[in-house]
Order: structure tokens, then sequence, then C-alpha cells
């Protein structure tokens, strides 16, 4: 419920576009997990009953990914902003989706380590 979930036309239409050149597709509805757990059931729910599932980060894509061009419900995942794991022997960090660049490199400021932008993330080396 509110204030996890909208299905506001403005919200609705912030989360149906990125930077891409792509017209606005917005979803049916919009909702911020706060945890796996709450993203497993949403993902389970939305698969049950057939409703597309988009995820959202913060809306700098170019390439259109965040458009609900089939409806659906948008998977707002900035609440997710733990950095749950930090080994500075083998400089790696995990993250909840919603830690930014920003956040991050201000969370490491007092290691000597910082994230540059265009670094390699998790899942594509």
């Amino acid at each position: 419920g509110s204030p996890n979930v909208s299905m506001a036309m403005a919200v609705r239409e912030q989360h149906g576009h990125d930077e891409s050149m792509h017209s606005c597709a917005p979803p049916d509805a919009v909702v911020w997990p706060q945890s796996v757990g709450q993203v497993q059931e949403l993902a389970a729910l939305c698969h049950r009953c057939h409703v597309p599932m988009v995820p959202f980060g913060t809306g700098t894509g170019l390439e259109g990914g965040v458009n609900a061009v089939q409806g659906g419900v948008c998977f707002n995942l900035s609440r997710m902003d733990a950095i749950t794991d930090l080994s500075l022997e083998d400089f790696s960090v995990a993250v909840e989706p919603g830690v930014t660049r920003k956040a991050l490199n201000s969370y490491l400021r007092d290691t000597g380590l910082w994230f540059p932008v265009g670094t390699v993330g998790i899942g594509e080396q």
C-alpha cells in the first residue's frame, strides 16, 4: 500500500521513460520494494497473474528499457540501497540495486578505493 505503491499518472509517466528517444510508455502501477523477499513476492504475484514486470533504477538508460510497452508493474528499486559487503583484500563490494555510484564512493571514501564511471559491474565481466 501507500507509500510503497502508486497508480498516479504523474508517477507512472515518470517511470515510463528514460533518457532515450522513445516515447513514454507508462506502467499500470509503480511499486517500491524494500527487500529481496518483497521483490520475490511481487515477482511471484506478477508471474501468477501474467503481468509484465519492469525494473527501474534511476531512469538514466538510453535504450528505452524502462518503457512498459505492454503495461505491467514497475519495480522501482531505489529504496534497496544497502551496501551489504566490502572486501578490501579482493577489492569487491556487494550492493543492493538501489546503490548509486555516488553513494558507493561516499561509503568507500576512507578506504582509499573508488568506483569510477565505466567500471565493469557485477555479472558483466
